[in-house]
């Protein structure tokens, strides 16, 4: 079965939803899902799963990743997940004109660094997630399964 692990971090409860989204996503997909919070996580732990999820909001004006998933962040780097799929997702304000969710972009980045495969491209959403992120996200978990079993 394929194993998913989704690693978030959240201030106001906006990415913590979607991450919520995506692990029911993920269930009616069929695969074997958990959820962590980033303080809770070590990146090495992705070693053991398929495909591997970041969930970040964007703090502040100078687009600064959260501190509870810093550590997190500068670790990734060091992990190898050679034939493993990743995706990206967070929340942010479309107020921060030009900064919005730039923390998603960072962590795609960071993956870059592993050696896993890409698996959508990463989701960004405006505060908490409506009906139109909604979608988007159960459509981004199809795309990471998807892009898996093309691997395999």
């Amino acid at each position: 079965m394929t194993k998913v692990l989704i690693v978030y971090a959240s201030l106001t409860g906006n990415t913590r939803t979607g991450a919520h989204i995506l692990e029911e996503a993920f269930k009616e997909l069929d695969t074997d899902v958990d959820v962590l919070e980033s303080y809770d996580a070590d990146p090495f732990e992705y070693e053991d799963y398929d495909i591997c999820v970041v969930g970040t909001y964007t703090y502040g004006t100078d687009a600064d990743l959260p501190d509870e998933i810093v550590d997190f962040y500068e670790e990734l780097e060091d992990v190898d997940l050679d034939g493993k799929v990743y995706g990206v997702f967070g929340s942010g304000d479309v107020f921060y004109v030009g900064k919005y969710c730039l923390c998603v972009d960072y962590f795609e980045e960071q993956f870059e660094k592993t050696g896993a495969q890409k698996g959508a491209n990463g989701i960004k959403y405006n505060l908490d997630p409506d009906e139109e992120a909604t979608t988007n996200l159960k459509s981004f978990a199809k795309e990471l399964v998807a892009k898996l079993e093309q691997m395999n």
